[in-house]
């Protein structure tokens, strides 16, 4: 496993809550550009796997995701629901379970407060479900996730497909979801 720590007080860092913020196309599904049907979702190789882990070892899985193409007209927000809907069926045929979806359906001009790596998201996710954003471990593909991450004071989880090729901008960096777990895994003991 390849992975780069730039954090020594990662660890400490790791919260109370245990909750994990996903992007979700490059992370946990397939990124297929604009992507509007339900059907063409599919899971990243080792997300599943790393989705279940994670759930049973206690955390709360919440999914943070820019969805411009509702913004561009390329599909409606009743889509972009189904879509939700497709991802959280997925999840739980995997043997997990999602706390949240939350995603920013405006165009990058538009200036909004919730389109990574702005936190509007992360701030409106931690109200309704109760936890502290920086107790947060923050997983994605791009640099707007981890810059999101950094945002909320959170520790950041970079995949990328060369780990040892990924810029050094995240806590870790890793191949896939697995690996994420197994990071997350050394981190924090199991729930209880």
């Amino acid at each position: 496993m390849t992975l780069t720590s730039l954090r020594s007080a990662g660890a400490a860092s790791i919260g109370r809550e245990r909750v994990v913020l996903l992007d979700r196309d490059g992370t946990v599904v397939i990124d297929r550009d604009y992507l509007d049907d339900p059907a063409g979702l599919a899971f990243l190789p080792g997300a599943a796997e790393g989705l279940r882990r994670l759930y049973q070892r206690g955390y709360r899985l919440v999914i943070v995701s820019n969805q411009s193409g509702v913004g561009r007209g390329f599909f409606t927000q009743q889509r972009l629901e189904a879509m939700n809907q497709r991802l959280r069926v997925m999840v739980q045929e995997a043997g997990a379970d999602l706390a949240g979806i939350y995603c920013c359906p405006h165009r990058p001009d538009e200036g909004c407060a919730c389109r990574k790596p702005n936190i509007g998201l992360v701030q409106q996710a931690a109200r309704e479900l109760h936890f502290d954003p920086a107790d947060c471990i923050v997983i994605g593909d791009r640099d707007s996730d981890i810059d999101l991450g950094r945002r909320i004071g959170a520790t950041t989880i970079r995949l990328s497909p060369q780990p040892e090729r990924a810029a050094p901008d995240a806590d870790y960096v890793v191949a896939d979801l697995i690996q994420a777990a197994n990071i997350i895994e050394t981190l924090v003991p199991a729930a209880r």
